[in-house]
């Protein structure tokens, strides 16, 4: 495998212990995923989605198989803190400044004042919180703080972007606001992104191509593509192409052609 590769998963399985028996949460997960690559993994609740995400961040041991980033070990990448992750609620600390939140991961790694107050204001523009840089969590609005979260998770330049349901608890005029924000940041920084998602037009709309999982044990069953071809703005979402796209992922899982209204 060459470096050229972000994530490779061969028969990746995980199972967790519980009263009633052991739960198969994963089992024989098989995917590649390019550097600079974005890859969502979509399917019904409990399907392994966050599991598989949990894998890669080694926040979790796979049962079986084998689990590399960009060649290493997924222990020695987050050792060596390789990627950023951002969870559904932004994690962000109350006490600390938007600031000094952003620069939390910088200060970990021991960068100088100067250096970690450049990087801050470098962010702070590219997630559009400038003006908001002394401010605290609570004074701000949801999708402010998981842009705050979204700017820590990228303040080292990780080569790779852990993210699960970031925009799960928003409404849905600052989701997508937000999404094109994101697809924006992923852009301009090439970073590898897997992105764990319930909705299916916020998949097609962000991603390289969409992994369809399975109900437990979760299982990839289909792999579609879904790189749009143009910018993804606002116009993407109302062509053609974009619902021909979510058509397509919508069959994949579930398992059949989905009904038009005018075929019922």
């Amino acid at each position: 495998m060459t470096t050229d590769t972000a994530v490779r998963a061969r028969g990746l399985g995980k199972v967790f212990p519980s009263a009633g028996g052991e739960v198969i949460a994963l089992t024989d997960v098989d995917l590649d995923i390019a550097a600079g690559e974005f890859v969502s993994l979509i399917g019904p609740s409990g399907c392994g989605k966050s599991t598989l995400l949990r894998l890669i961040a080694d926040l979790d041991t796979a049962t079986s198989g084998e689990l590399t980033l960009a060649g290493k070990t997924a222990r020695q990448a987050r050792l060596d803190q390789d990627y950023g992750i951002a969870f559904q609620q932004a994690g962000l600390l109350p006490w600390r400044t938007v600031a000094a939140n952003i620069a939390l991961p910088l200060e970990l790694h021991r960068w100088t004042r100067a250096r970690r107050e450049a990087r801050v204001a470098e962010l702070a523009e590219l997630v559009g919180l400038t003006d908001f840089v002394g401010r605290y969590p609570d004074q701000l609005s949801g999708g402010m703080q998981q842009r705050v979260a979204i700017a820590r998770a990228l303040a080292a330049s990780p080569k790779l972007l852990l993210m699960d349901e970031p925009f799960g608890a928003l409404d849905e005029m600052t989701r997508e606001r937000l999404q094109s924000e994101l697809a924006r940041i992923a852009a301009e920084t090439g970073a590898t992104v897997v992105f764990v998602t319930h909705s299916i037009p916020e998949a097609v709309f962000l991603s390289d191509r969409v992994v369809v999982m399975s109900p437990r044990p979760g299982r990839i069953t289909d792999v579609v593509d879904t790189r749009p071809g143009r910018a993804r703005d606002d116009l993407l979402r109302e062509s053609p192409e974009y619902f021909a796209r979510v058509t397509a992922v919508r069959e994949a899982l579930h398992g059949s052609p989905v009904q038009r209204a005018n075929e019922r």
